[in-house]
């Protein structure tokens, strides 16, 4: 069981047999009266978004979440499809509950599914991924100053605002929350 100050960003729960992830954390501390905490919390099966306050004896239900390796194998108009790498199992996500990783995605790329009860609720995307530039537009002559920027097409046909020195066919970094450039690979 969690106490309510447990439930710090990130963490995973159970309400009314669904599992959670706190996505904003805030602490009031009200003088005698102890602390009350409110999250927003999102649910892990539907995706959708609940704001929730607890008291300070309030306990809350860990959620029996757990996480396994997978690879990308393809998608099709309905699903994408991965396999666990040392059993050979398969698994499918229809495309709802991918949602926007799979502007992220290539076949053959390591991550993890999350699993709840035996059913797949969720993809983990690593926190930053390396891709392709497969267009951009050339930079202007003189137009080289540090704060311009373009837009590039990466390999999964994400688009992304990069530096005016990215080149097609560069590696970059990308921020898998944001959708942001973060580097040029060495």
């Amino acid at each position: 069981m969690y106490q309510p100050t447990d439930l710090k960003k990130g963490t995973v729960c159970q309400i009314d047999g669904k599992p959670y992830r706190v996505i904003e954390y805030g602490q009031k501390v009200m003088g005698r009266g102890g602390s009350i905490v409110n999250v927003r919390l999102k649910n892990l099966i539907d995706g959708s978004v609940i704001p929730k306050t607890f008291k300070g004896q309030d306990k809350i239900e860990r959620a029996d979440v757990s996480s396994r390796p997978v690879q990308y194998l393809y998608s099709d108009a309905d699903d994408f499809h991965f396999m666990d790498p040392s059993s050979f199992e398969q698994f499918q996500l229809h495309t709802d509950l991918v949602d926007t990783a799979a502007n992220y995605l290539k076949e053959g790329d390591e991550l993890n599914l999350q699993f709840f009860d035996g059913t797949v609720i969720n993809l983990e995307l690593p926190k930053n991924l390396y891709l392709e530039v497969t267009y951009t537009e050339d930079v202007v002559k003189g137009d080289t100053t540090s704060n311009v920027l373009k837009d590039a097409t990466v390999e999964t046909g994400l688009v992304v605002k990069v530096p005016a020195f990215i080149k097609t066919g560069d590696v970059i970094s990308v921020d898998t929350t944001t959708g942001e450039y973060r580097e040029r690979k060495k």
